[in-house]
């Protein structure tokens, strides 16, 4: 497999998303409502594995960033848990056991370029997940007001390391690239509207329980940000 551009920026990823904390509780909270076990595709830097392990839950996590991987490993060992880190690609991850909880956070599904590649990550989660099982991630839709205020321009995100979005609107894409500590990575993202989401979900076998504007679980009502709370069901029916 090709080189993560995550790799480059393995050892900057948690300074620089030290302050993303909003989330932590929620997928926490699921992961232990789901049962004793959980998959997490995108598990990173296990910035939610460790916690969601700490409660309690066994956590396998698949990531296409072997220095991403690392870091979770280490981060793991300082925390006193075990994380059944794998790496491989959310498309075809090197994971055979089923599930009653499959999580994609921190708008992990906005890697995936087209629909065919967001259809395979569904069918995936699908065949991964138990008979009624639950499919939960996050993902957003910038408003033209974020757009403008950020586009072209170097931000210090946290001190010493500046990141930069390049939006196209029209084709929904965004290049972010991130700097700092003698080192530059470029992410690739894609976003679609909320109503395409949804048929996609519905067309690969999930039903859509909730629709959340924020990880307080305010109902989506037009938010940049989205967390679909979907259930595994039978294609056929």
């Amino acid at each position: 497999m090709p080189l993560s551009p995550y790799d480059r920026i393995a050892r900057l990823y948690d300074p620089w998303s030290v302050s993303v904390v909003e989330d932590v509780e929620f997928y926490v909270d699921l992961a232990r409502r789901a049962g004793d076990r959980m998959l997490e595709l995108g598990v990173g830097t296990g910035r939610l594995a460790v916690p969601t392990a700490l409660a309690g839950v066994h956590v396998v996590g698949v990531d296409l960033s072997e220095g991403m991987l690392e870091v979770a490993r280490e981060r793991a060992e300082l925390a006193g848990v075990e994380l059944d880190l794998r790496y491989g690609d959310f498309r075809d991850p090197p994971v055979e056991e089923t599930f009653p909880l499959v999580t994609i956070p921190f708008r992990s599904m906005l890697h995936m370029q087209t629909d065919a590649d967001r259809r395979a990550v569904l069918r995936t989660v699908h065949r991964l997940l138990e008979p009624g099982g639950r499919f939960v991630f996050d993902v957003f839709s910038p408003g033209q007001e974020d757009i403008d205020a950020t586009h072209g321009i170097w931000l210090e995100r946290e001190p010493g390391i500046w990141e930069r979005a390049d939006w196209d609107a029209e084709r929904r894409t965004l290049i972010l690239r991130v700097r700092g500590d003698g080192v530059l990575s470029e992410l690739s993202l894609a976003w679609i509207p909320i109503a395409d989401w949804r048929t996609l979900l519905a067309e690969e076998g999930f039903a859509l329980e909730g629709l959340y504007g924020w990880f307080d679980r305010s109902p989506w009502n037009g938010h940049e940000d989205a967390i679909f709370v979907c259930k595994r069901i039978d294609k056929a029916g």
